[in-house]
């Protein structure tokens, strides 16, 4: 697994290089931990007597770096998130992230689609996997779906005929629990989450996530209510998050506002404005697209493996 794991790193790197990205290092001791909806580690720095946080994505210092003028950049890092342990969780990992100018999210489809063909057949030698003894074909083009399309095929329910009212009594006629912040986007995730996602065993591409979940994506121009917004799902469960960056500071600014009154109201993974973040969107960052990838679930797929801890040299343990 280990040997795999190292090749697969080494195949991301060489299939990124190709493609003229440049590899970049940022902060993991940060001020703000933005970027994901995550419980971050907190830390102190003496000298400074600040408190830091340890990072918990590498999102917003790469779009300060396309800002700069760095137009395709990507970091293979570890992130912290101060949050369970499952099989597919550790409060450590190693996350892919890259950023490309002049592009959306119908390119990191593309761009994530050629990678992962790409990473299993230099390593394992063919396009089509078997994970749990099922067989996942990469050589086919991923399927694509929105998400209202996912929860009206899974779940049988249209919510692009309810509004909040009606979501909410739907919610409560299926015993689904939710909290009385929760708006109409919120709902469709849970119902998603609920009744769609087990089914996602093949590749495909759930797109158009609303706004309410989505506080760094740029918004439909058809549809504001939706972001360009995508996560690839095979075997049930998220290997990648990407979408069309938010590149206007105005919005951008309502977003962390709105996330704020989350965190106010209890949210203990919402966002908090990022004042360095905005100056850098004040000063402008072209149309980009950015995605996030998992490679420890990766690594789990690739190698046939139902544990994270199978694919971690020294997962995180509790004490005897």
């Amino acid at each position: 697994n280990f040997i795999k794991r190292s090749l697969i790193i080494r195949e991301i790197r060489n299939r990124l290089d190709e493609q003229d990205f440049i590899e970049v290092e940022t902060p993991i001791l940060v001020p703000n931990a933005g970027g994901a909806a995550a419980r971050p580690f907190t830390t102190h720095h003496n000298s400074l007597d600040e408190d830091l946080f340890l990072r918990i994505s590498l999102e917003l210092y790469h779009k300060r770096l396309i800002v700069g003028g760095l137009e395709r950049v990507y970091e293979i890092g570890r992130v912290f998130r101060n949050e369970g342990l499952s099989v597919r969780h550790n409060p450590e990992f190693t996350l892919l992230e890259l950023y490309q100018a002049y592009t959306d999210y119908n390119g990191m489809m593309d761009l994530v689609e050629d990678l992962i063909r790409t990473v299993a057949v230099k390593v394992l030698g063919t396009p089509v996997i078997s994970y749990d003894g099922v067989e996942i074909d990469f050589s086919k083009p991923f399927e694509r779906l929105t998400m209202v399309e996912a929860v009206k095929k899974y779940a049988g329910v249209d919510f692009d005929t309810l509004d909040l009212a009606g979501a909410k009594a739907l919610a409560k006629e299926r015993h689904m629990e939710f909290e009385a912040r929760h708006k109409k986007g919120d709902l469709l995730n849970l119902f998603f989450e609920e009744y769609a996602e087990e089914h996602l065993v093949q590749p495909v591409f759930i797109l158009d996530h609303p706004v309410e979940i989505s506080p760094l994506a740029k918004r439909k121009p058809v549809n504001p209510d939706y972001t360009e917004r995508f996560e690839l799902f095979i075997t049930g469960r998220e290997l990648a998050n990407a979408f069309s960056e938010l590149n206007d500071p105005i919005d951008q600014r309502g977003r962390f506002e709105a996330q704020e009154a989350l965190a106010a109201a209890g949210d203990d993974e919402a966002n908090t404005t990022d004042e360095d973040f905005l100056t850098a969107l004040e000063y402008g960052m072209p149309p980009t697209g950015g995605i996030g990838i998992g490679i420890d679930r990766l690594t789990m797929l690739l190698t046939d493996s139902h544990s994270i801890r199978d694919v971690l040299l020294f997962p995180t343990m509790k004490r005897l």
